[in-house]
């Protein structure tokens, strides 16, 4: 009966790190290759009229220097005007900022877009201006949005 329990709870526990509303990190499976992702990513983000600040292709980088990674690259990206107010709310924001969405594939040829969910941000950096919070929770959907698009 005691391994019961113990099983039950540590099912429960680990049940608790898919993506599920609340998490940390929130993550989506594209039905695309991982540089038709990205571009995708890049080309939806320019669409809603966000600033593309760059990408950075990870597994290049790696490769540049003799080690094999698989593929991964993050794209930078934003909207100024919004930033800039959250970073008014608190600096900190700045190590945040710009947005920022991981695109990896996996060794089964997976491949997925990975971010932070921006509501941890209120955590993270103390944010309880309701303006900033307002913004964040934009942010947030944003995110949702641009993700569910790129993927699908």
């Amino acid at each position: 009966m005691k391994k019961w329990l113990i099983l039950a709870a540590l099912s429960l526990l680990f049940s608790g790190c898919e993506n599920k509303k609340g998490a940390f990190l929130e993550r989506v499976t594209s039905h695309h290759y991982q540089q038709s992702t990205v571009q995708r990513l890049i080309d939806t983000i320019k669409a809603k009229g966000l600033t593309h600040f760059g990408t950075i292709d990870h597994s290049d980088n790696a490769k540049k220097v003799g080690i094999a990674l698989k593929p991964e690259s993050v794209v930078l990206f934003g909207n100024p005007k919004m930033g800039t107010v959250l970073m008014q709310c608190n600096p900190s924001m700045g190590l945040d900022l710009p947005l920022r969405i991981l695109v990896t594939t996996d060794y089964k040829g997976e491949t997925t877009l990975t971010y932070t969910n921006p509501e941890y941000w209120t955590l993270k950096h103390n944010i309880k201006d309701k303006k900033c919070l307002g913004i964040i929770q934009k942010v947030h959907i944003a995110m949702q949005k641009i993700v569910d698009a790129v993927a699908n």
